[in-house]
């Protein structure tokens, strides 16, 4: 292989590197994102379960521990 080929190889590697990088930045800005959008959703449900437990009041049973209802 001469030194021109191996420059051309070299140089076309390099682009594909660079692409690849600047890919994974993308994914990576993506997936941190994504967390701290999860991250507020899951206060946001926390945050819901509490205000329909404040609603439910003292006469209102807990769905979880309600029995099954009975088979026909």
């Amino acid at each position: 292989m001469d030194n021109n080929a191996l420059i051309n190889r070299i140089e076309t590697l390099e682009g594909q590197l660079m692409h690849l990088e600047a890919a994974l930045d993308e994914v990576t800005r993506t997936l941190l994102d994504q967390e701290s959008r999860l991250k507020t959703q899951a206060v946001t449900i926390e945050r819901m379960e509490d205000v329909i437990k404040g609603l439910a009041g003292p006469g209102m049973a807990d769905p979880q521990k309600e029995p099954p209802p009975p088979h026909y």
